[in-house]
């Protein structure tokens, strides 16, 4: 077994023991200028972390954004399969445009991990939350805890403040655990379709090809067309000060 196989699969194995399920969150689309933002959870048990498939295909899997967009969709093809022999479960959950203004990037990224998580199937018992408001600061409050629920959650970097799920958050997760890394395929590969659908929508930005992420291409279209409603107002604040016209409005400004 490779080195990246072992080391994925080997933290995953020791994060499930005495649970009967893993479940991996992971975002898409959390710098980005525009677009929404988009959370995959990813839920696996022990016999999953043992099977063959988990053994040869695990060093296919890492960080969503050091793969190939080819190799993101071979995966996508291979978790609906999975899917589809009851093997693993995966879902994704969306704060859009107007809900990240609203309760600004991190608070928009929770909600979208969790609407994630609410999309689990219903056999997934999660108590309710203990104590608020900062509910399991610490590693060993999330230890005391989950004993009382059937899956355990892992979440890609530190642990969330006000959220209502029981987690352990996982600094560089999507490299060091297999069903983070394959959380963060499933949200990658669901915004890049979502922000490919939105060029046709709002020609000229190409979405399609920078998927709402700052490129100097995204930029200079930005300053030559204004922005579009899908552009994250408070991430280009900066950006749209500096323009050199200054008498130049947004094209679909109300």
């Amino acid at each position: 077994m490779s080195g990246k196989r072992r080391q994925l699969r080997g933290y995953d194995l020791k994060q499930i023991a005495g649970f009967a399920e893993l479940i991996g969150v992971d975002e898409a689309g959390r710098g980005a200028l525009a677009g929404p933002v988009v959370a995959g959870a990813v839920v696996v048990t022990p016999a999953f972390l043992d099977s063959r498939w988990a053994d040869e295909n695990a060093r296919r899997i890492n960080d969503s954004k050091q793969l190939t967009a080819s190799e993101r969709d071979a995966l996508w093809l291979d978790f609906e399969a999975l899917m589809a022999e009851g093997k693993i479960h995966a879902t994704y959950g969306v704060a859009d445009v107007a809900e990240i203004e609203q309760f600004n990037i991190l608070g928009a990224t929770k909600l979208a991990m969790r609407r994630a998580l609410e999309r689990i199937h219903p056999a997934h018992a999660f108590a309710p939350p203990p104590k608020e408001p900062d509910l399991f600061s610490s590693p060993d409050e999330v230890a005391a805890y989950q004993p009382m629920v059937s899956a355990r959650i892992l979440v890609d970097g530190l642990p969330l403040k006000h959220f209502p799920y029981p987690h352990t958050g996982v600094v560089g997760g999507d490299g060091r655990s297999l069903c983070i890394a394959m959380a963060s395929v499933i949200a990658k590969v669901t915004r890049d379709r979502m922000l490919t659908a939105l060029d046709g929508t709002f020609p000229g930005y190409g979405f399609a090809q920078h998927k709402g992420y700052g490129t100097e291409e995204h930029r200079e279209a930005v300053l030559r067309q204004g922005r579009c409603p899908e552009h994250r107002e408070m991430f280009l604040r900066k950006l749209l000060a500096a323009r050199v016209d200054p008498g130049q409005v947004d094209l679909f400004a109300e």
